[in-house]
C-alpha cells in the first residue's frame, strides 16, 4: 500500500527467545532410539557427546564442532519401520538439515530436508525403513556448531509383515453409485448389501458402471463379482484414489456370468465395475459385489486428533504471566513481517483481566467457546504501529476470533493492513481503526462482528464489513463498503466514501476451533442466504466435528501423508508452522475441511501446484497463507479442474482467509495465483499480493501474470484484496458472478509503458469481465497506480468490462497515488482521468 518502506527491519534474534508451549509434541510412547548407540561427526566436548541426544533426559545434550556438515545418527539396533522424528534443539539449532535411514550405516536416503529451520521442537513426519537414523546438517543458525537436547525416533521395529488378502467384504454397507438404474427396485446400494436377494439393474444400454466408496485408499486384492441372468461380457475392474482418475485392476472380455473371483494388486478408495459390452438384451445386473482388501503389509491408517503442537498456546484465566506470554510472542513478531515464526493463541472460556494482548505478525488470537460471550476479556486486543513509524500500510497477516472485548479506556485499536481479518468479536465498547497518531492506514475486513460503540476509521483509506452490527460509523476516505451490516451508514458515493447493501446475498462464517467440555472440536457454520446481522449465538444451520476427524499437521509433515489423509476421509488442520511441499495437495471429498492456525503457511517446492480442489460440493478452505515458491507454479490454488461443470448452489465450496503471496519473503514465482473453476464458490476475504517489497522483488524476479480468475458460474466474492501483478489482476469470465468490494494496486515496477501495453492499450485492467460474459454485477470498486519505476506511465483504465445489460458496476473509482502515474478512464473509455500528485478518487457512481 502507499508510503511502504522498503527498508523493513526484521527481528534477528527470534530463535533464541523461549515460547511457552501448552501442549508438546512428541508421541507418549518410547522413541525407538532412546538408549541405543549414538555416534556423531565431532563433538564440542566429553560434556556434550552424542549419547546425550538419546538418553531421554532433555537437561543433557549433544552439541558438535562449528562447521555446517556436522552430523548426528542412532543405531536403532536392528531395522525399523519409521513414522516420526523430533528434534528438540538447544539454542545452537540447524536452520537447514536432513534426516536420512541407512540399512548399514554408509548409504543414506534422504527422507526429509528441513529449510529454514527457527529452533525449537521439530516434529517430522517420515516414512521409510531402515537401522541407522541420521541428521545431516548443511546450515546452521548460529556461529556455534549443532546442539540436540534430544533427537527421538519413532515407529515400529522389525521389518513389515506379509501383506495377506482379508476375508472380509470392504465395501459392504459403504456408498456406492451407477451411472444408470433400471428403476427404483434395483438401486447402487443393492449390490454392496451383502444379501444375495437384492441387485443393482442398469439401463440396457453400453457402457454402464457401478462403483462403490470405501472411505479411504486401500490396498486391493481381490474382487467378487455374483452376477443376474443380465451379465456383463467384456468389463473392467477398475480403482481411483480421487473418484476421477481410474486404474484398471483387470479386463475380463468373453465373461460368461455366474460367480467369479478375481485377484487384483492396486490401491484406491473407490472401486468400479464398468462394463463395455453386455451379454443380453437387459442391461447389467449384479447381485453383489464384495471388495477385499490387504493387511499386514499396508501401511497403517493415519490416525485423527492429537496434539496441537509447539506454537498453539492454551491458556485460561488462571495462567500464571499470561500478559508475560502476550508480550513475549509480540516481542518476537512485532516487526518480523517476512520472519518464519507462526503463533496461535487459544483462550478456554472464562473472564480474562486487565490483559492487552498486542498482535504482531503471523499471530492469531481465538476464544474456544462456542460463542464470543463465551470468551470475556475486560482489556485489548490491540494492533499499532509503533514498529513502522506510525505507519500501519504493512500491518499484514494476523487475525483475531471468536471472543468478546470490554476495553479499558472504552475504544479498542485495529490499526491493520490487508490479510487482518477481525471476525465473530464483540466489542463491548468501541473500535478505532487507525493508529496512534492516525498516521497511514490501509486495511480492512471485519465479519460477524458486533460493536457496541462507533467504528473510527479515521486514516483508513478503504475497510470491508460483513453480515455485522455496528452502534455507529464516523467517516471514511476513500472506500467504505457494507452489506448486511446493521447500523451502517447509507450509500453515499457521490460525495463520501460510503457503499451499503442492506444483505450480503449469499454467506458462510469460517470453521473455528472450540471446547466441548475437554474435547476439542470443529464447528463449520451453515449457509445463510441474504444475511443481514451477526450468526450467533443461535450458530442456526452449523455442524460440529470432532478432532479425531481431523489429521493435525505439523511442521514437517510431507505432502504424502497430508494426501493420504486426505485418501482415508480426514480433514486437515494446519497447526502453525511453514510448510514445503514437494507435490500438489489434492481435496477431492465433498465437504472436506482445511483450518489453519496461526496463518500456517504452504510453499510448494519444485514448481508444483500448492492446492487443487475437486469439482465436489461444500469444500471449506480458511485460514491459511500460500507462499509462492523459488521455481515457478502454474497454479498456486485451483478450485475445480477445467471446464468443471457441477452445481454447487445448495453447499458451495468457501474460500476464507485464505491468502496467496508471491516474492517478499524470498523469489517466488506463478503464472496463476488463484484459479476458481467450479459454479457457486464463495471466496470471502482474500488478499492475493505479488510483494511490492522485502526480499526476491522485481518485475521478473516474483513474476506473477494473473492474480484471481474466475471461470466458474455464480461465484461470489466478498472482501477481494489483490495487487500488483504483471498482467491482470482480476480475470472474470463465470456468468453472473458478483463482487461486493474490491481493492486493488496495480504493480509498482512496470519498468515502462511498452511492458504492459496490449492490444493497443496501455496497462492491463485491474478487474476485467471477458467479453464473452453477459451478466456480472460489483459494488464498491477501487483501483490505485503508484508506478515507482516510471512515474510518466497513464493506465488506460482500471476496470474493463462489456457494455451489455446484464453488466453492472456500482461505486467505482480510480486513484493516483501521488502523481506517480495516472489513469485515463474509470472504466473502459468513460470517466475522467486522474491528474497532479493529490490522491483525489476520479469516480463513477453506476456503469453504464
Amino acid at each position: 500500500m502507499r508510503l511502504r518502506s522498503l527498508g523493513i527491519a526484521l527481528a534477528t534474534a527470534a530463535a533464541l527467545v523461549t515460547l511457552p508451549s501448552q501442549l508438546p509434541a512428541a508421541a507418549a510412547d518410547a522413541p525407538l532410539s532412546q538408549g541405543k548407540t549414538a555416534t556423531s561427526s565431532s563433538d564440542e566436548n566429553a560434556g556434550t557427546p552424542a549419547a546425550g541426544a538419546v538418553d531421554g533426559d532433555t537437561a543433557t545434550r549433544w552439541s558438535s564442532g562449528r562447521t555446517d556438515t556436522q552430523w548426528l545418527q542412532v543405531d536403532l539396533g536392528t531395522s525399523a519401520t519409521l513414522s516420526k522424528v523430533v528434534l528438540n534443539w538447544e539454542a545452537a539449532y540447524g536452520k537447514a538439515y536432513k534426516i536420512q535411514v541407512s540399512d548399514d550405516g554408509s548409504s543414506w536416503t534422504d527422507l526429509k530436508s528441513v529449510t529454514g529451520g527457527d529452533g525449537g521442537t521439530d516434529t517430522l513426519d517420515v516414512s521409510g525403513q531402515g537401522r541407522y537414523v541420521r541428521m545431516q546438517g548443511v546450515t546452521r543458525a548460529t556461529e556455534y556448531g549443532y546442539s540436540l537436547w534430544e533427537f527421538q525416533v519413532f515407529g515400529t521395529s522389525g521389518n513389515p509383515p506379509a501383506a495377506t488378502c482379508s476375508t472380509a467384504n470392504a465395501a459392504k454397507g459403504k456408498p456406492a453409485t451407477a451411472s444408470s438404474t433400471e428403476n427404483a427396485g434395483t438401486p447402487a446400494a443393492s449390490a454392496f448389501d451383502g444379501d444375495n436377494g437384492t441387485r443393482w439393474s442398469s439401463q440396457a444400454s453400453d457402457p454402464q458402471w457401478v462403483r462403490v466408496d470405501l472411505g479411504s485408499v486401500q490396498d486391493i486384492c481381490k474382487v467378487d463379482l455374483n452376477w443376474e441372468a443380465a451379465y456383463g461380457k467384456d468389463f473392467t475392474v477398475q480403482a481411483s484414489a480421487d473418484g476421477q482418475s481410474w486404474t484398471t485392476l483387470k479386463s475380463v472380455t468373453n465373461g460368461t456370468g455366474g460367480t467369479a473371483s478375481y485377484d487384483v494388486s492396486g490401491s484406491g478408495r473407490y472401486v468400479r465395475i464398468n462394463g463395455t459390452a453386455r451379454g443380453t438384451g437387459y442391461g447389467y445386473s449384479l447381485w453383489e459385489v464384495a471388495v477385499h482388501t490387504g493387511t499386514g503389509g499396508s501401511t497403517p491408517p493415519i490416525e485423527g486428533g492429537g496434539d496441537l503442537g509447539p506454537n498453539v498456546i492454551v491458556v485460561d484465566p488462571s495462567t500464571p504471566n499470561l500478559q508475560g506470554k502476550f508480550d513475549q510472542v509480540f516481542a518476537q513478531q512485532e516487526s518480523a513481517q517476512f520472519g518464519s515464526g507462526r503463533y496461535q493463541f487459544l483462550l478456554k472460556p472464562g473472564t480474562y483481566n486487565g490483559i492487552n494482548a498486542q498482535l504482531g505478525f503471523y499471530t492469531s488470537i481465538s476464544g474456544l467457546g462456542l460463542n464470543p460471550d463465551d470468551v470475556k476479556i475486560n482489556g485489548d486486543i490491540t494492533v499499532d504501529a509503533g514498529w513502522f513509524n506510525g505507519n500501519a500500510t504493512q500491518n499484514f497477516w494476523r487475525s483475531a476470533e471468536n471472543l468478546s472485548l470490554k476495553p479499558v479506556n472504552g475504544t479498542d485499536r485495529w490499526a491493520v493492513a490487508q490479510a487482518a481479518p477481525f471476525r465473530r468479536i464483540h466489542v463491548e465498547g468501541g473500535l478505532n481503526l487507525a493508529p496512534a497518531g492516525y498516521g497511514w492506514a490501509s486495511g480492512g475486513y471485519i465479519a460477524d462482528s458486533k460493536i457496541d460503540g462507533t467504528v473510527g476509521p479515521y486514516s483508513q483509506q478503504q475497510w470491508y464489513t460483513r453480515d455485522s452490527s455496528v452502534g455507529g460509523w464516523t467517516n471514511g476516505v476513500w472506500n467504505m463498503t457494507f452489506s448486511g451490516v446493521q447500523g451502517a451508514p447509507a450509500t453515499n458515493f457521490d460525495t463520501g466514501p460510503y457503499t451499503t447493501l442492506d444483505t450480503t446475498p449469499v454467506s458462510r462464517e469460517k470453521p473455528f476451533l472450540y471446547l466441548d467440555g475437554n474435547d476439542y472440536k470443529v464447528f463449520v457454520p451453515g449457509k445463510r442466504t441474504n444475511a443481514r446481522g451477526v450468526s450467533w449465538p443461535a450458530n442456526a444451520g452449523g455442524t460440529s466435528l470432532p478432532l479425531s476427524r481431523f489429521y493435525v499437521v505439523k511442521p514437517g509433515a510431507t505432502a504424502a501423508t497430508i494426501n493420504a489423509a486426505l485418501d482415508q476421509g480426514l480433514n486437515l488442520l494446519f497447526t502453525p508452522g511453514v510448510y514445503h511441499l514437494d507435490r500438489t495437495i489434492n481435496v477431492n471429498r465433498a465437504d472436506t475441511v482445511v483450518l489453519g492456525l496461526g496463518l500456517a503457511t504452504i510453499i510448494p517446492d519444485n514448481g508444483v501446484d500448492a492446492l487443487h480442489v475437486g469439482d465436489v460440493d461444500g469444500v471449506k478452505l480458511a485460514g491459511f497463507l500460500i507462499d509462492a515458491g523459488a521455481t515457478k507454479s502454474d497454479t498456486l490454488l485451483q478450485v475445480g479442474g477445467a471446464g468443471a461443470s457441477a452445481d454447487h448452489a445448495a453447499d458451495p465450496t468457501t474460500v476464507q482467509d485464505v491468502f496467496v503471496r508471491i516474492g517478499g519473503a524470498g523469489p517466488g514465482l506463478a503464472t496463476h495465483s488463484m484459479v476458481v473453476n467450479s459454479d457457486d464458490v464463495i471466496v470471502d476475504h482474500t488478499w492475493i499480493w505479488r510483494a511490492d517489497h522485502g526480499e526476491g522483488v522485481g518485475w521478473e524476479t516474483n513474476r506473477a501474470d494473473y492474480g484471481l480468475e474466475v471461470n466458474g458460474d455464480d461465484v461470489l466474492t466478498t472482501g477481494l484484496f489483490v495487487e500488483h501483478f504483471n498482467k491482470y489482476d482480476v480475470v472474470w469470465s463465470g456468468e453472473r458472478g458478483r463482487t461486493i468490494f474490491f481493492q486493488n494496486e496495480k504493480a509498482y515496477d512496470v519498468p515502462n509503458a511498452a511492458a504492459v501495453t496490449h492490444d493497443g492499450i496501455v496497462g492491463y485492467a485491474a478487474y476485467k469481465v471477458a467479453d464473452s460474459v453477459s451478466t456480472h454485477e460489483a459494488w464498491g470498486l477501487g483501483s490505485y497506480c503508484n508506478f515507482t519505476s516510471d512515474s510518466s506511465i497513464v493506465q488506460h483504465h482500471g476496470f474493463q468490462v462489456p457494455v451489455k445489460s446484464g453488466i453492472k458496476l456500482h461505486s467505482i473509482q480510480v486513484i493516483s497515488l501521488g502523481g506517480k502515474g495516472q489513469y485515463a478512464h474509470v472504466v473502459n473509455d468513460t470517466g475522467a482521468p486522474t491528474s497532479g500528485s493529490d490522491t483525489i478518487p476520479s469516480k463513477i457512481t453506476s456503469f453504464p
